[in-house]
């Protein structure tokens, strides 16, 4: 039977990219002079941590790092952001989770969604990520095409791998 699965996923790659170029132009921006603005991705590429000395400061070194993410087609749905807590006398800091993988309750509504669409296909959750199975190719595209139309609504990244017939 024809398959594919869902997955979010976040090329780590140009994540970190993304993160250098933004740590560069911060430490050349005049705005960001005297600052301590910084950026700073985890070790384990689960969250950033953006520092500044003020939450305005921070708000544009956050504004500096999404259009850097998306320059390299990260998606900004797998961005889970924290609030500006004070770390000490005069720094501000907030951290940005990064969203690998499907959340079971976003899956659920995955499988909802297929289930009320009455395509002849069936979704199955596997960990982080979602299988769709269905008896030809055309139900599989249809479903893709959907998932595509809901992406916006479900506040989810998607990528479709693993296409088999």
């Amino acid at each position: 039977m024809p398959s594919f699965d869902v997955v979010s996923k976040i090329d780590l790659a140009e994540l970190d990219n993304a993160v250098n170029q933004t740590k560069k132009e911060l430490s050349t921006r005049y705005d960001f002079q005297g600052t301590h603005a910084d950026v700073v991705l985890a070790p384990d590429n689960t969250a950033i941590t953006v520092k500044a000395n003020s939450e305005d400061r921070v708000q544009a070194a956050k504004e500096v790092l999404l259009t850097k993410l998306a320059k390299r087609n990260i998606s900004l749905f797998a961005l889970e952001y924290g609030d500006i807590e004070k770390t000490g006398l005069h720094n501000v800091k907030q951290v940005i989770k990064l969203q690998q993988g499907i959340p079971v309750e976003k899956s659920k509504e995955l499988v909802k969604l297929l289930k009320d669409s009455k395509m002849k296909v069936q979704g199955s959750i596997q960990a982080d990520q979602l299988r769709v199975t269905g008896k030809n190719r055309d139900d599989l595209q249809a479903a893709i095409a959907l998932f595509r139309k809901e992406q916006d609504r479900l506040k989810l990244d998607m990528q479709f791998i693993n296409f088999r017939d």
